[in-house]
């Protein structure tokens, strides 16, 4: 019935000896790819069709009415509807307990604390080619090392001659760097995920990159841990008005667009005038940099003036963008903070350029991108921690909770874990 796997005389040492993980992903994946082609293009007629198709229900309407759902909540046993809100209260109040701070969640014996256990290898990226970019380097070491992660290694794309510049690796050195290795691109990503003969598998990958970058490390999360979401091709947004000064504005434009091909940056603002003479300041500032032409391939494609009505539609505007930085570069700034519901990072005020994130103030500045800032967050120790849930019951608290959990695993079907329960009790 059970394959037995003897590591007996091995001591700590089997990894080698476990059976390899599934891909879950590695039979469907061109199917999946498909269906979310087809959803893309066809939206709803999509998910009718294919819910015809694999669950052979031949819908009209996707979402469950507000009526239906009170039918059916009056047709449920009043016993497991009070089981589920049971569990939801006791769910509800461990999480508001976690989130509010890290002591023990004690109720009525039961205990639930959590342990903040770090992975043990951790993959960094930093981008080369165009620029070189020790301070992501930095950005990647100083909170893995903050979260107590053992190993961390880096991969950097070589220059023509082969070899990583000098202030890159001095940078390694700094940040306490284990491994280094002289590889870039998706080709790096996958090779940090999977493993080959020469670098050791990760289980955790950070750090900014390309566009094949950012798509390698969608692809292959979930057989690695990939944090902050789509860390891609650099963004800013700047709110600016008429205290603004249109060379500050247009410098903070161009900080990002500098980094490469396929960035952002938008300009919003209510006041045409300033639109006009931070286009102006920008026009000038492009034609006399040495990276013209990669300024203006940036700026001309990913580059966006927009006017709008008011301060609070620049903020309405900048949070449907959700920007990797965000510069509010105007007097007042608190009243547009109170509305900020999506960005990588925000700076406050005249003194407060993006640079200083991206280098020095403190704050990371591998930012989630592609309006992944809906979702995600920067980098931080957090990102290199699991938190592992540890549960202490009391015979009082097991024979509290017994009912509930007895009441909804049997309205699940789910018969052993009702005879669990009702074996102890």
């Amino acid at each position: 019935m059970l394959k037995r796997l003897d590591l007996r005389g091995h001591g700590c040492d089997v990894e080698h000896l476990l059976p390899a993980p599934q891909d879950p992903g590695s039979n469907v994946a061109e199917a999946v790819s498909e269906i979310i082609a087809d959803v893309r293009v066809r939206g709803d007629q999509a998910l009718l069709d294919l819910t015809k198709r694999f669950d052979r229900v031949d819908l009209v309407i996707i979402r469950v009415a507000d009526a239906d759902i009170a039918a059916a909540v009056a047709r449920v046993d009043p016993t497991i509807l009070a089981a589920l809100e049971v569990a939801y209260a006791n769910i509800y109040a461990y999480h508001a307990d976690e989130a509010a701070s890290p002591s023990p969640h004690v109720t009525d014996g039961v205990v639930v604390t959590h342990r903040d256990v770090p992975v043990e290898r951790a993959g960094c990226y930093a981008p080369g080619g165009l620029a070189r970019y020790p301070s992501s380097v930095l950005m990647c070491a100083a909170p893995a090392h903050v979260a107590g992660v053992q190993e961390v290694i880096l991969c950097v794309p070589p220059t023509p001659s082969g070899a990583i510049d000098d202030v890159t690796l001095a940078a390694a050195h700094v940040a306490g760097i284990d491994e280094v290795y002289a590889i870039g691109g998706a080709q790096a990503i996958a090779a940090m995920a999977l493993g080959t003969q020469s670098i050791r598998a990760v289980d955790v990958i950070v750090g900014p990159g390309n566009s094949y970058v950012a798509e390698a490390k969608r692809q292959l999360n979930g057989i690695v841990g990939v944090a902050s979401s789509f860390a891609g091709p650099s963004e800013i947004a700047v709110i600016a008005d008429h205290t603004t000064p249109p060379t500050y504005a247009a410098i903070d434009l161009m900080v990002q667009a500098e980094h490469g091909p396929d960035g952002m940056a938008w300009l919003i603002t209510s006041d045409e005038d300033v639109a006009v003479a931070v286009e102006e300041e920008l026009a000038k500032m492009v034609a006399a940099s040495p990276r013209k032409a990669l300024l203006e391939s940036t700026l001309t494609s990913q580059g966006v003036s927009c006017l709008v009505d008011s301060r609070e539609a620049a903020m309405a505007v900048s949070n449907l963008v959700a920007p990797e930085h965000l510069e509010l570069l105007v007097e007042h700034y608190d009243d547009l903070l109170v509305n900020l519901r999506a960005a990588g990072a925000v700076f406050c005020g005249l003194d407060a350029p993006a640079s200083l994130g991206d280098y020095a103030a403190g704050p990371n500045h591998i930012l989630p991108t592609n309006r992944s800032a809906r979702f995600s967050s920067a980098l931080r120790a957090d990102d290199f921690r699991r938190h592992i849930h540890v549960v202490e019951v009391s015979r009082s608290g097991f024979e509290r909770l017994a009912p509930t959990v007895m009441t909804l695993a049997q309205a699940e079907g789910l018969i052993a874990h009702v005879d669990s329960v009702r074996l102890r009790s």
